[in-house]
């Protein structure tokens, strides 16, 4: 069985709604990919270190990604050194303007880990309507399948 950890992070319930999405349709694929969906603040590197692929579903605060997640991320960064080189990842964004420096800050931090990106960030701006969280479902549904199949 593959493992699929979801990290997220939401203050105003938008980002919450895209990693349900998300969690949805990786959900869809139970009998092959274990899924672990988890607050930023509650994740530690036991759920990293458990992962076959990652989803990071943060809000862009100040054109920056949310204080759990960078919180997540520093705290998991040195002792996941070396043990999660390669880590297939996607990265859900609800922005309030154009998401671009959380996804910049999330790229520059996943270079240290040397995670894998697997797709293009997906950013959704404003509420979340029903085709961006359709699109979140796919997110989902595709890393599910990727890891189940071993494509990614």
């Amino acid at each position: 069985m593959k493992h699929l950890l979801v990290v997220w992070s939401s203050q105003s319930g938008r980002t919450e709604a895209l990693m349900r999405a998300a969690c949805a349709g990786a959900a869809e694929f139970a009998d092959e990919v274990e899924l672990r969906c988890i607050g930023a603040l509650a994740a530690g590197l036991d759920d990293l270190l458990w992962a076959d692929a990652l989803i990071v579903a943060t809000p862009e605060n100040f054109g920056y990604l949310s204080g759990a997640m960078k919180d997540f991320l520093d705290r998991t960064y040195y002792p996941a050194e070396g043990k999660v080189d390669g880590l297939p990842y996607a990265m859900l964004v609800s922005a309030g303007n154009d998401g671009s420096g959380a996804v910049r800050a999330l790229e520059r931090i996943a270079t240290g880990y040397r995670w894998k990106r697997v797709c293009e960030p997906l950013i959704v701006r404003g509420e979340p309507d029903d085709a961006a969280l359709a699109k979140c479902h796919e997110l989902g549904a595709m890393l599910a399948v990727g890891i189940a199949c071993g494509t990614l």
